[in-house]
């Protein structure tokens, strides 16, 4: 293996959408953050009975899904050593391009106020210029065919490969890509599924998708050695 390519797909983080911006939920939490309705991010924990009726409601409004796997994926020796490229590909058909310098806020609601700044302005940049984060509307398709990796990984409990040596022999050689789950519930969908070149297990049942990002990260760094 040459580099890994870490993709948290289905991702669970938009801003609010325009059905439900005037909900009482909503505009009360839009309010004390002193912002326009669809300046937030969607957020379960604020949010729930104004999401009961959208369309897969239960695998949106976790940004902090998507905030606990980038910290583990930029603080490990994998991507401190150059050797991991991160992408997360949302729900609703964006893709984050995350600079492996960042250096994200460790307080969720500060991490909070920078996604929804990277929805409004498209990019975040740093006071010397460099992109730190860039949002483009593309789709996970079209993020795979551009960095054509030489193998797509998908994280599942629903897979034939199971455990860490059956998954560790996937990492041999060239720039594989692992994809994770950004969501908290639910199944992917058919079109994420049909990307895959293979699927893998790393135990019996679901776990969390930072335990899952902590697990591939150490993996791939012992392939490494």
């Amino acid at each position: 293996m040459d580099k890994l390519i870490l993709v948290l797909v289905e991702t669970a983080v938009e801003t609010v959408p325009p059905e439900i911006q005037r909900h009482p939920a909503v505009l009360k939490h839009a309010e004390r953050r002193g912002k326009h309705p669809s300046k937030i991010l969607l957020d379960r924990s604020y949010h729930h009975w104004a999401m009961k009726n959208l369309p897969e409601a239960e695998k949106r409004g976790r940004p902090d899904i998507l905030h606990f796997c980038l910290l583990e994926a930029l603080g490990s020796p994998l991507n401190l050593n150059g050797l991991l490229e991160t992408y997360a590909a949302t729900l609703n058909g964006y893709v984050v391009h995350v600079n492996p310098a960042v250096r994200l806020p460790r307080v969720y609601e500060r991490f909070k106020g920078l996604m929804e700044k990277l929805f409004e302005d498209m990019e975040v940049v740093s006071s010397s210029g460099e992109t730190l984060l860039r949002l483009e509307r593309a789709s996970l398709r079209s993020l795979v065919e551009r960095l054509t990796p030489s193998r797509k990984i998908l994280m599942t409990e629903k897979a034939d490969t199971r455990g860490h040596t059956g998954f560790a022999s996937l990492l041999t050689a060239g720039k594989p890509m692992v994809m994770v789950g950004g969501f908290p519930h639910g199944d992917f969908r058919k079109e994420t599924e049909e990307l895959a070149d293979v699927k893998v297990a790393l135990a019996q049942r679901p776990l969390e998708a930072w335990t899952v990002v902590s697990r591939v990260l150490c993996l791939a760094e012992w392939m490494l050695r």
